[in-house]
């Protein structure tokens, strides 16, 4: 399959990843990342268009069944300072954490509509399993769709490594890497500063959570904002610039500084974000 395809119509998705050495992960994680890997042995344009595509063959399969099953998993790599790093797409888990969602925000004729209770329970075997074998499996993926949180560009600096990948005259998408000790750093930086000088944001609601779930991670992690789509309408993006000027205005208490900065990110991420609404 041609990684130049796209599906038209898919919601703008958006990725944070957190990579972690193999050392990490327990024996029957190590099994189906060496899995994973042996199967889908592919750069990342082609690995990113084969999980796509296989996303888009369940939705509009016949078979009334949207959840994936072991084999539809993937692992992205990593090389840092020559460590090789891994992020399996744990898409059984993460799929049983959206259905959920569904469940308990959409009305229950719609959801048995788009899950199907038979559906739902054969996806739930895939998931217990999953959580038999640890305690609390860590997730190492967010998504977001039609933009991105604000409070991810808090994890990293304009300087981060950052790769821009472009295909017939487009970008695809733009991914910036830091390792998990700067990110950490820098998310409990903005939670003390937001908690001392505006407590009532949502913004430090949503820090503490991406913090709390980032001291999940191994200490030699490194952590990845995959903009997807989205980077095509945005970039060259100064949103990890803005989201820092701001936090540091409202710790010095300069609120004009502040709002000039929510301003400029209010500029770029609303219009995308109203594109969810758009017929």
């Amino acid at each position: 399959m041609s990684g130049a395809r796209s599906h038209a119509g898919l919601p703008l998705a958006s990725q944070l990843r957190v990579y972690e050495p193999l050392e990490a992960f327990n024996a029957a994680e190590r099994s189906r990342i060496e899995r994973s890997l042996g199967e889908h042995a592919a750069g990342r344009v082609e690995l990113d268009q084969a999980e796509a595509d296989a996303a888009m063959g369940r939705i509009i399969g016949s078979a009334g069944d949207p959840f994936p099953d072991s084999a539809a998993e993937f692992t992205r790599t990593l090389t840092v300072d020559g460590r090789k790093l891994y992020c399996p797409s744990q898409l059984v888990l993460r799929s049983g954490l959206a259905a959920e969602s569904v469940l308990t925000t959409a009305p229950a004729q719609l959801a048995n509509v788009l899950l199907p209770e038979a559906a739902r329970n054969r996806h739930q075997e895939r998931v217990d399993q999953i959580a038999a074998e640890a305690a609390s499996p860590r997730v190492n993926t967010r998504e977001s769709l039609w933009g991105i949180p604000f409070s991810w560009f808090v994890l990293f600096h304009q300087q981060d490594p950052t790769e821009v990948v472009e295909q017939d005259g487009r970008i695809r998408t733009v991914r910036i890497t830091t390792s998990w000790s700067k990110a950490i750093s820098r998310a409990r930086f903005a939670v003390a500063n937001l908690a001392l000088a505006a407590p009532e944001m949502n913004m430090l609601d949503e820090l503490t959570a991406l913090t709390e779930w980032l001291e999940e991670f191994h200490p030699d992690s490194a952590v990845e904002l995959d903009y997807g789509a989205v980077a095509d309408r945005v970039h060259p993006d100064e949103s990890p610039l803005d989201v820092l000027l701001g936090i540091e205005c409202l710790a010095e208490g300069d609120m004009t500084g502040a709002a000039a900065a929510y301003r400029r990110l209010a500029s770029r991420w609303i219009p995308i974000r109203q594109l969810a609404r758009a017929s």
